[in-house]
C-alpha cells in the first residue's frame, strides 16, 4: 500500500477528537502528531486555540491543575495536535502528580507518531522544575522540543528578548534538538514561526523509513 506524502497542515480547520487518560486510550499512533506541554497557566490552550483561530478549541480551566486528560486535535485523517495535561501546579495532589509524570513519560517514549514537542513557559519564569523535568524527558526520548516563551506582550522588548537569551544559554547544552521563541497568543507574535516548526514535524517524511530508507512513490 503506497503512502502519500503528508500535506501542509490547515489549522483553522483544527476539530477535536478525543481524551484520554492512559496511553492505551490514545488513538492509533499512525501518520503525525505534535503534543503541547506546560505549566499551568502558561498559555498553552490559548496558543493553541491561537493557532487555530478557534477561541473554544481548546478549553481553559479556571481552576488550573484540573485537567488531567490528554485531549487530541485533529488537522487531517494523519494529523494531530495534542494539548497534554497542566503540571507544576501545587494544589494539585500528589498522587495525581505522580501518576502524570508516569503517563507523561510513557507517552514521550512511546508514542511512535509524536514528531515534536512544543513546550511553553511564562517568559517572565521560564525554566521552573517541571519544565526541567520535561526537557530531560524528552532529551532521553531523543524527541525534538520548540520553546515558547509566551505572554511576551507582557514585557517590553528588552526584558523580553533577555529572557530569550537567558533560557538559550541555559539550554544550549541539549544541542540543537531544541529551539526557542518569544510568542503572545494576544498579540499573535510569533505565530508564523511556530507555524514553520509545526509544518515541518507535520510533514515529516521520515516518518515512512524502514531501517534507514524511503518507501518509493513519496
Amino acid at each position: 500500500m503506497e503512502s502519500e506524502k503528508p500535506v501542509t497542515p490547515r489549522y483553522s480547520e483544527a476539530t477535536f477528537l478525543t481524551s484520554a487518560s492512559k496511553l492505551e486510550q490514545c488513538p492509533e499512533d499512525s501518520g503525525w502528531e505534535v503534543a503541547f506541554a506546560g505549566r499551568s497557566n502558561a498559555g498553552k490552550s490559548s496558543a493553541i486555540n491561537c493557532l487555530t483561530s478557534n477561541k473554544k478549541l481548546a478549553r481553559t480551566s479556571k481552576t488550573p491543575g484540573r485537567t488531567q486528560l490528554i485531549n487530541f486535535f485533529s488537522l487531517s485523517d494523519q494529523q494531530r495536535l495534542v494539548d497534554l495535561p497542566g503540571y507544576g501546579y501545587a494544589k494539585v495532589p500528589q498522587a495525581i502528580k505522580h501518576e502524570w509524570q508516569k503517563q507523561m513519560e510513557i507517552y514521550l517514549r512511546e508514542r511512535q507518531s509524536l514528531r515534536g514537542l512544543i513546550q511553553l513557559m511564562d517568559v517572565r519564569h521560564p525554566l521552573q522544575e517541571f519544565d526541567k523535568l520535561m526537557l530531560n524527558w524528552a532529551h532521553q526520548a531523543e524527541m525534538p522540543v520548540h520553546i515558547l516563551l509566551t505572554k511576551a506582550d507582557k514585557l517590553k522588548k528588552g526584558p523580553a528578548k533577555s529572557s530569550l537569551l537567558k533560557v538559550q544559554k541555559e539550554t544550549a547544552h541539549y544541542g540543537d534538538t531544541i529551539s526557542i521563541q518569544l510568542f503572545s497568543s494576544l498579540k499573535n507574535t510569533g505565530l508564523g514561526e511556530l507555524k514553520i516548526v509545526l509544518n515541518q514535524w507535520l510533514t515529516d517524511i521520515s516518518v515512512f523509513e524502514t531501517d534507514g530508507e524511503q518507501p518509493e512513490n513519496l
